[in-house]
């Protein structure tokens, strides 16, 4: 009898033959998934203010314009989940199901939304009012109590880039230089594309030098002394961050309703700055609510970072009861003020006061943590003003389309 074996059979792969796959992308995701949601909510408001300057309109020569509702869900889905870069929105269209679903047979490139989440700001904007009122008209949120706060996020421009008049002066004279140089010597070797490139990124360092340049005289009409501006970020400043640690940033400011027994919460108002305090956000924030929901909240609370005296007197007088914590410095105060102050102080040391401050941290503090930690904000990968403003918007609209929408479709 022989030991000998016969050949292994092995399965090999094999490339060179055609295959014919059958698929329904509707069928990708179960019923409740997020996507979906996030889908039907939107298809249930207004979104022609994202289209209203397009050009491609019927009866006219011009390329599609991609559906502004697609586009939405994929960053209001990518912020659920932690995606916060558009490189990888576009990467996962190709590899992931529930990116999958939203585009269909549309392909999606990465220019395109990145395009869409800073080029949209009005649009956005007005989405979050609209989004608001549904919610006010539905009964799904109350503005008896709101917690307002601040939380820096890290913004796009390194420390180096910070410079002094002296170095922006250099930097001016560097910039122009270089584009001279790239007008009198071009690459012979290099495409047309490559020389555009060039020629788009000498026009853009000397542009964002500029800025920087207004950005330093800006501040010395304020009186700062010595200060410095980013030749990365005009718009950003160097503030305290969470950790402890100063660093290039922006503070986002958030506004958010709801009970302190638990439920959903709902952010009423957004505000971005580039100032590192709290200091004076009370009165623009209540501005932003009424702007946003037609009404004033009935209880407004904040900790002692927003204790300015103003802000609380012109809350008083339009009819928001004021629970702000007592800053240390002023515990012990007797100087006279107005009585607004006398009062707040007043009611800062009763009971009743105290219980309803402690409901502070469960409102504004969770919302500012998602934000930072599930919803991708913990740096913005945008520079400006306005643009952080679109990101900031874009994650209040996620948190409050996820916290209702099955309450929003029932």
């Amino acid at each position: 009898m022989s030991n000998q074996r016969g050949r292994v059979r092995t399965s090999e792969p094999v490339r060179l033959q055609a295959v014919i796959r059958f698929e329904m992308p509707d069928d990708m995701l179960p019923a409740d998934h997020r996507a979906r949601l996030i889908w039907r909510v939107l298809q249930t408001l207004d979104l022609g203010e994202f289209t209203a300057k397009s050009k491609a309109v019927e009866g006219r020569a011009g390329r599609n314009v991609l559906s502004p509702a697609m586009l939405l869900t994929l960053w209001l889905y990518a912020i659920s989940v932690g995606v916060g870069s558009a490189r990888e929105i576009a990467r996962r269209t190709k590899s992931d199901d529930a990116f999958r679903w939203i585009v269909g047979d549309q392909d999606v490139g990465h220019a395109a939304l990145s395009a869409f989440r800073v080029g949209h700001g009005a649009a956005l904007d007005k989405l979050m009012t609209d989004i608001l009122g549904v919610l006010l008209h539905k009964g799904l949120v109350s503005l008896d109590r709101v917690a307002q706060d601040g939380t820096g996020v890290r913004a796009s421009a390194s420390a180096p880039s910070f410079r002094r008049e002296v170095s922006l002066l250099d930097c001016r004279e560097q910039a122009a230089l270089h584009v001279k140089a790239v007008l009198a010597d071009p690459d012979p070797e290099a495409s047309e594309g490559e020389r555009r490139a060039r020629m788009a990124a000498a026009l853009d360092y000397q542009k964002r030098v500029e800025a920087a340049i207004g950005t330093l005289q800006a501040l010395h009409e304020e009186g700062k002394d010595k200060p410095r501006a980013s030749t990365t970020d005009a718009d950003a400043r160097v503030m305290k961050m969470p950790d402890g640690g100063f660093r290039p940033g922006y503070n986002i400011q958030l506004a958010t309703a709801g009970s302190e027994l638990g439920g959903a919460r709902t952010i009423v108002g957004v505000l971005v700055t580039n100032t590192g305090s709290d200091m004076g956000s009370v009165t623009p924030m209540l501005e932003d609510i009424k702007a946003r929901t037609g009404q004033l909240p009935a209880q407004l609370l904040a900790d002692a970072n927003h204790a300015k005296h103003s802000c609380i007197e012109t809350a008083t007088r339009t009819g928001v009861e004021v629970i702000i914590a007592i800053p240390k410095r002023e515990q012990c105060s007797t100087k006279t003020t107005s009585p607004e102050i006398i009062a707040w102080r007043a009611r800062m040391k009763t009971d009743e006061a105290k219980r309803a401050y402690r409901a502070r941290a469960g409102l504004c503090e969770l919302s500012n943590a998602h934000l930072k930690c599930h919803h991708g904000g913990d740096s913005v990968l945008v520079r400006g003003l306005a643009k952080v403003t679109c990101v900031a918007l874009l994650g209040a609209i996620a948190a409050n389309v996820l916290a209702h929408a099955s309450a929003w479709l029932a």
